[in-house]
């Protein structure tokens, strides 16, 4: 049944996230982000990680949503009249997904583990919120500034894509 339930929300998380993508809504797409987060958020809770599940929802989707929907709405961003991309970018976002692809087969060659540490640093049953701090500013320091600094490049890319870059066709 736990299995039935992991399919259901990988798929609706998936789903959500290929619409966060594929939207030309930048309203909708932020919340469809909202909508895939909380898919994430039900995968924790699977996991019997109910502290983070919380903490996504109430961090991620509620505050860094929020911030981009703030974002999209002080910059009044409508989405409809967005330029095709370079050929640059199609090779880059092809790059990107290929890169991905080989990630995800080795991962799944290796068993989902790449070394006998990752055995180790599983918590405890009753973790508590001091485990987690420890763990996320120890073992997992590295991914943690990762997602922040996507995040950041996140936000940068909703405040370039929906800016209105009126008067740049005269200059020359």
């Amino acid at each position: 049944m736990a299995d039935l339930f992991f399919y259901a929300f990988a798929t609706f998380t998936v789903a959500c996230a290929a619409a966060v993508v594929g939207l030309k809504n930048t309203v909708a797409s932020a919340l469809a982000l909202l909508l895939c987060l909380v898919g994430v958020a039900g995968i924790f809770i699977l996991l019997d990680a109910f502290l983070l599940a919380a903490l996504m929802v109430f961090v991620y989707a509620g505050a860094v949503v929020a911030l981009f929907l703030f974002i999209i709405m002080l910059l009044d961003a409508h989405g409809g009249d967005r330029k095709s991309f370079k050929k640059s970018a199609y090779v880059s976002g092809g790059l990107a997904a290929a890169l991905l692809a080989l990630m995800v087969v080795s991962a799944y060659k290796h068993g989902g583990q790449t070394s006998g540490e990752l055995g180790a640093a599983v918590m405890p049953v009753g973790a508590t919120l001091k485990n987690y701090g420890e763990q996320l500013f120890t073992t997992y320091l590295l991914p943690v500034q990762i997602v922040g600094f996507l995040l950041l490049i996140a936000m940068l890319g909703v405040i370039v894509l929906s800016k209105k870059f009126e008067g740049l066709e005269d200059v020359k």
